[in-house]
C-alpha cells in the first residue's frame, strides 16, 4: 500500500471490503463507498482549513497536530484527485472500444 492510502485511510480493498460486508451489489456499494470517501475528504479539508485560520490567529494550541490536520488535508485531496482522474481515464477508454 502506498502512503497516499495509508495516510487517507482509504484503499480499494477497503472500499470493496465494506460494499461486500454490507451485502450490497457492486454498483450500489461502490457509489456507497465513494459518496463516504468524498465525504471523508470533505472532513479532513474543513478540518485543514480550520487548523490554517487557527495558525494565521496565533489561536493553535499544538503546532503538531495542526501541521498534521494540514498534511492530511492535502494528501486525501490528492488522492480524490488522482481517483477522478483514473475514473475519467478508465470512462473514456470504454467511450472509445465501444463505438
Amino acid at each position: 500500500m502506498s502512503d497516499l492510502n495509508k495516510v487517507s485511510g482509504l484503499s480499494t480493498a477497503d472500499l470493496l471490503g465494506k460494499a461486500n460486508a454490507k451485502g450490497q451489489s457492486s454498483g450500489e456499494g461502490f457509489a456507497d463507498a465513494l459518496k463516504q470517501s468524498l465525504n471523508e475528504v470533505n472532513e479532513m479539508q474543513k478540518s485543514g482549513e480550520k487548523a490554517m485560520s487557527d495558525l494565521a490567529t496565533g489561536q493553535v494550541k499544538d503546532l503538531h497536530q495542526a501541521a498534521l490536520a494540514i498534511d492530511k488535508a492535502e494528501i486525501s485531496m490528492k488522492l480524490m484527485l488522482e481517483v477522478r482522474n483514473k475514473a475519467l481515464n478508465a470512462y473514456k477508454e470504454i467511450s472509445r472500444t465501444q463505438m
